[in-house]
């Protein structure tokens, strides 16, 4: 059986001790094989937390991020994906959490011994299926 993204977080997420954010970018360059090099990484350091504030999720704003290192060849404005790739995925967070705020989230998904691991494996498969997904309507 192939792997799958969330396959990826482990070592991440538990060896590394990475935040949500952090977990799924350096998954997300294994998996998708984004080109990304440790030093560029640390730049969704601070989305862990909700940017730290309870905001946006950590994991939403990762999972948008691997959609942009997909689909975007050189600008966002430039690239007719990338808004209806990333309206899916902040869709399918919604239609998960009934929000994308992680004040919204963690509730819902935390727990003390593996802190926000369902978080971080949900996003996994909505970055996998939204893909998919968006891959077959456009077959890209």
């Amino acid at each position: 059986m192939s792997k799958m993204l969330k396959d990826f977080i482990e070592p991440y997420y538990f060896q590394k001790n990475y935040n949500c954010a952090e977990t799924i970018i350096h998954a997300g360059n294994d998996y998708y094989h984004l080109g990304l090099h440790e030093h560029d990484m640390k730049m969704l350091g601070a989305y862990g937390a909700g940017m730290q504030c309870g905001n946006t999720c950590g994991a939403v704003l990762a999972a948008i991020s691997i959609l942009s290192m997909r689909f975007i060849e050189a600008k966002a404005h430039e690239s007719e994906d990338i808004r209806p790739v990333t309206q899916k995925m902040i869709k399918a967070f919604k239609e998960r959490y009934g929000s994308t705020l992680c004040k919204d989230i963690k509730p819902q998904s935390f727990q003390p011994e593996y802190r926000c691991l369902k978080t971080i494996e949900t996003a996994c498969d909505i970055i996998e299926q939204v893909i998919s997904e968006y891959d077959k309507e456009m077959n890209h």
